[in-house]
């Protein structure tokens, strides 16, 4: 009976993470992103808007383009810190982290938030081949 309810276990396990998985896919594909290139005309252009890099701060620190650093785990708690009426783009080392922060953000009602494709990597290689990253 107990080898029954661990195989039901791991099924239900591998039937969840393929569920978490495929709505992350969806989500990811209607997440409003932009590129590097589009973050330094807008820098070079001085608009207006709000940058958020959900680094842990010492990745912060080895470099940065200059956003408000609030970590991924703390974007929640922190979230009064992010404007509500000018774009605010999110940004990781690569992508990812930055995309998690936006979809949390969004379940919570933040509707002007964008993801850095790539993250301060892209930047590197696509930007300022000078910057450090890890």
């Amino acid at each position: 009976m107990i080898l029954f309810f661990l195989g039901g276990i791991r099924e239900y396990q591998a039937f969840y993470l393929s569920l978490r998985e495929k709505w992350l896919k969806i989500n990811f594909k209607y997440m409003k992103e932009i590129t590097v290139q589009e973050l330094k005309s807008m820098m070079d252009q001085n608009e207006e808007f709000q940058l958020i890099d959900v680094r842990e701060t010492f990745e912060y620190e080895v470099s940065h383009l200059n956003g408000i650093n609030i970590p991924l785990a703390g974007i929640l708690i922190e979230s009064d810190k992010l404007s509500k009426d000018r774009p605010v783009i999110i940004q990781c080392r690569s992508g990812k982290r930055s995309a998690q922060a936006v979809m949390l953000l969004e379940q919570q009602g933040f509707t002007n938030l964008s993801n850095l494709k790539g993250g301060i990597l892209a930047w590197k290689e696509e930007i300022d081949p000078e910057i450090d990253v890890y």
